[in-house]
């Protein structure tokens, strides 16, 4: 761990499962953190199993978002076991991460009012499903269920065609990047007045916030959202069109760039017709408008169309497969990807560099109960 790293010397105790919690622990990890992961006695974290694919016996997916962390595992409806945590956690911790039911760690002793009577200096970050107030706030969260209930799978899919889920778990991980921001912050302002405190973050608050533009122009009078497939509701064009031998997005995002997306169609009329010459007006006329350029476009080939629109300065870009994504010499050039120390499988970083850098990921996922020792030596203590 390089003490060059902006969270060099803080010690994070993680106590959840699955990912939202563990991806803001990687986040944390990754930015120089020591994370102490804590998972139930028996089979561990839930995400473990989340394959295949099996890496050492543990999901990829579970490597992913647990890297560079230590790991132990603890019962803790057992009273010792529980007090052993405690301790460890009053005499080095920094941060307590959690995402358990609400009312597990009170239950043992471990919510954010009794370990900050007894540490003031200590900042805890809860992370739960529909968040610590209101009628739900004891509900069970998983990221489709965030997505059904927060309108964002009601507008996401193609139109006439039913909802669909957002294929990867963004309120999961979104909120593990909130949970990051909220510690990081909290963490700032202990340097300030040394006063400690608790973080909220749940996964419905993210699905709100992803919502923000279809929400603000709900609330200013406009219609309910729809389902625009690749498209969105208050830019056109700004979506994927078949070409010959491919499909390219285009994001011609203002009337100056429709107007050269117009002559490169060799359609330079359209832009000056009074259904298409704003974008308020594309909006209000998409269903005529769409498939005039849609007709242009099959006709030609997907490098000759980008080629064409390339040149004119209108932003566009081939639809890529993962793998393809991952073979792009620019994702290369940014070295985002790489395998983790010690020979683990392979993981996206951080998406973010510090004077040119980028923080390596910060070591491999723990095996279980891999770091036993460290809650063996408080509960000795205990004993």
């Amino acid at each position: 761990m390089s003490d060059a790293l902006p969270l060099a010397g803080r010690f994070v105790v993680e106590i959840g499962h699955s990912l939202a919690g563990p991806f803001a622990g990687a986040i944390l990890a990754d930015l120089g953190a020591t994370v102490l992961k804590v998972e139930a006695a028996g089979k561990g974290d839930h995400a473990r199993g989340w394959g295949p694919p099996f890496v050492d016996g543990a999901a990829a997916l579970f490597h992913a978002v647990n890297r560079g962390k230590l790991g132990v595992v603890a019962e803790l409806r057992d009273p010792a076991t529980a007090a052993a945590l405690r301790q460890l956690i009053l005499d080095r911790a920094d941060v307590v991460l959690q995402n358990l039911k609400v009312g597990t760690l009170e239950a043992a002793g471990l919510g954010a009012e009794q370990l900050i009577a007894a540490k003031p200096s200590l900042i805890m970050c809860n992370i739960g499903a529909f968040g610590r107030v209101g009628p739900r706030r004891e509900e069970p969260g998983y990221d489709p269920l965030i997505q059904a209930a927060s309108g964002l799978m009601d507008m996401n899919g193609h139109p006439g065609a039913p909802p669909a889920r957002v294929p990867v778990a963004l309120n999961d991980l979104g909120t593990g990047v909130w949970a990051a921001l909220g510690i990081v912050s909290a963490l700032l302002r202990r340097e300030r007045d040394g006063r400690g405190g608790v973080v909220d973050v749940s996964l419905y608050e993210t699905a709100l916030a992803w919502m923000t533009v279809p929400v603000a122009d709900l609330l200013a009078g406009g219609p309910a959202p729809q389902r625009y497939g690749s498209g969105v509701s208050n830019i056109v064009p700004y979506q994927t069109f078949a070409a010959a031998d491919g499909t390219l997005l285009v994001a011609a995002g203002n009337d100056l760039l429709f107007g050269r997306l117009c002559r490169v169609l060799d359609l330079a009329g359209l832009a000056e017709d009074a259904r298409f010459a704003t974008n308020g007006a594309r909006v209000e006329n998409r269903d005529a408008l769409i498939p005039l350029l849609a007709g242009a476009m099959a006709r030609r080939t997907l490098a000759e169309l980008s080629a064409a629109l390339r040149e004119a300065g209108i932003p566009c870009g081939p639809v890529q497969d993962v793998a393809q994504a991952l073979a792009d010499p620019q994702t290369a050039a940014l070295g985002i990807v790489s395998a983790l120390p010690g020979g683990g499988p392979s993981t996206v970083g951080l998406p973010i560099s510090f004077d040119g850098r980028r923080p390596a990921p910060a070591g491999p996922a723990p095996r279980l109960g891999e770091h036993q020792h460290l809650l063996r030596a408080c509960e000795e203590e205990k004993a």
